[in-house]
């Protein structure tokens, strides 16, 4: 019989494993300040990480990309946009259900595009570990962000009706033949993760049983920590004049030590283990600031003349799931041998994607935000705490059960927005937590981090506060404060400008209680909303106006 100390010993390790739920409020660090953090990021870069997420898969499609993204491991989001380096338009388009083989779980979804139709690949359980095994879903339209109906689960045992464990499935098509490629166990007993392989007769079906493509037990850099069990794991396709390669992920995504390993197809047939090689060195590995990273897809710009690398890394180096999406240039030897180099160091100005497109302007706007414009601003946070619904923006909004969650000074930033002299209102009001909220004035370099962006922050307090700071990237500087006399903590429209050095906000119900402040060193950029903290405010409109 279990005692109540071995229960809670149980479900320490399953958060420590990211198996149960995580209700842990823990910020992700601050990234180093850049040399020039003190001014705004010119026009044509960006800073890392672009978003919350794991295990990223993207690919070109429709003129711009579709990223795949588990929605709090109970669902499957897609998202579409037209750079590499924003997700762009977000839309949950399966939800698991609550109970069954396929309930929880859900992991590492891959959209591709096969025989003129979508399909997503992906693996769930039935809250156990032990259950997973790989689905598929079919689109019902030709919409990547429409309805889809379930297939599986997919056959991956050594026979046939008998499914194992198995994860991250992905597909490679070679001289006309179609593959699958997946993370499995050898079986059911057997924790220790190998790369296998089996012939796919229609992209819902495999064709044959499986066969072991590589084990983790070639290199000392493949197995998980001091321990000596070993993981094969996230396969990711790689072609590049005419060799084709196999990205993979080892040692443990829970662990800083997380890297990306490397087999090239050196024979006719990738069903002959023989045919693959396995480089004696990881291709990707960490550093002291950018860690566990893995899971990396590899693609071209908008241009098509760059390649880049999308992958995901930890937030701290506790044993956990928490991680944030970076993307980064790569490039390749006179002989066609990818170079991944070092991961990039979070907050640190990149160019932009050659090709990606500019469209800055300071025309006057209005948004309705209880009309879902979401196609039209860039969300800063975790998926978890960001709502669009019929009242409007949900920032901060804690899910029921919350998975791996983190909060991050959740925001939302206008896209394609140029600003200088500028006045910003936003109808808000405050639902839970005694932190600000408000509106973001001249912000550039947004990235995932509560203080991730260069700008300004105007903010109302529910206990009748208005703020002013501004945020370099890495920290924070109080402007100034002001307590306001007569104002409950309902909802309230804030009113926010930026004229030269000259900041100011007020509340529109009390116009001659405005908070002022002087500071000169961010001359232009968006405007956006933000909380922080703990804080769940809800935004149902927002205006800029230039002066």
């Amino acid at each position: 019989m279990r005692t109540e100390s071995m229960r809670r010993g149980v479900g320490r390790l399953l958060r420590a494993t990211g198996l149960r739920r995580d209700d842990s409020t823990v910020e992700p660090p601050a990234a180093p300040a850049a040399a020039d953090a003190s001014r705004s990021l010119p026009a044509g870069f960006f800073v890392n990480p672009i978003a919350e997420g794991a295990d990223p898969y993207v690919i070109r499609a429709e003129s711009g990309y579709l990223w795949s993204q588990t929605d709090g491991d109970r669902g499957i989001a897609i998202a579409r946009s037209d750079r590499l380096t924003s997700l762009g338009e977000r839309r949950t388009v399966w939800r698991a259900p609550d109970q069954g083989p396929y309930s929880r779980q859900v992991w590492a979804p891959e959209l591709h595009r096969l025989d003129g139709r979508w399909y997503i690949y992906f693996a769930a359980s039935d809250r156990n570990n032990a259950g997973h095994r790989a689905y598929v879903l079919a689109a019902d339209s030709d919409d990547p962000l429409g309805e889809y109906t379930l297939h599986g689960p997919m056959e991956t045992g050594d026979t046939v009706g008998a499914p194992e464990w198995a994860i991250d499935m992905t597909v490679l098509e070679h001289r006309d033949r179609r593959y699958a490629i997946w993370s499995g166990w050898p079986d059911r007993r057997t924790e220790v993760q190998h790369l296998y392989i089996a012939p796919m007769s229609s992209p819902t079906t495999l064709g044959a049983t499986r066969i072991v493509l590589s084990r983790p037990t070639d290199y000392e850099w493949e197995r998980v920590g001091v321990r000596r069990e070993g993981l094969n794991e996230a396969p990711q396709v790689l072609e590049h004049a005419r060799r084709t390669f196999l990205l993979f992920s080892c040692s443990s995504a829970l662990l800083p030590s997380y890297k990306l390993g490397l087999l090239e197809l050196i024979g006719d047939d990738p069903l002959e283990p023989g045919a693959w090689h396995k480089h004696p060195e990881p291709l990707f590995t960490g550093t002291e600031e950018t860690f566990g990273v893995g899971h990396g897809s590899c693609l071209t710009s908008p241009d098509g003349s760059q390649w880049w690398l999308a992958y995901h890394a930890k937030i701290n180096r506790r044993t956990n799931f928490k991680r944030v999406l970076h993307v980064q240039p790569m490039s390749w030897t006179a002989d066609g041998m990818p170079v991944l180099g070092r991961p990039v160091t979070a907050g640190t100005p990149l160019r932009l994607p050659a090709g990606t497109p500019l469209r800055s302007t300071a025309a006057a706007a209005a948004w309705d935000l209880r009309t879902d414009p979401r196609g039209e601003f860039d969300y800063f946070g975790q998926q978890q705490f960001v709502q669009w619904s019929s009242d409007g923006l949900h920032l901060g909004r804690a899910p029921d059960a919350p998975i791996n969650a983190f909060r991050a000074g959740e925001k939302v930033v206008a896209r394609d927005r140029d600003h200088a002299d500028v006045r910003v209102s936003a109808t808000v009001r405050i639902i839970s937590g005694d932190r600000a909220a408000g509106v973001l004035l001249r912000v550039t370099g947004p990235a995932v981090g509560v203080n991730a962006q260069r700008g300004y922050f105007a903010g109302w307090q529910p206990r009748g506060r208005l703020v002013l700071a501004r945020t370099d990237g890495s920290a924070v500087e109080l402007l100034s404060t002001l307590d306001t006399a007569g104002l409950d903590a309902g909802e309230q429209t804030l009113v926010a400008q930026a004229r030269g050095a000259a900041l100011s906000v007020h509340v529109a119900a009390a116009p001659d209680q405005r908070l002022e402040a002087h500071d000169d060193d961010y001359a232009r950029g968006s405007v956006g909303l933000r909380v922080v903290g703990v804080t769940h405010a809800l935004f149902s409109h927002l205006e800029v106006l230039p002066l």
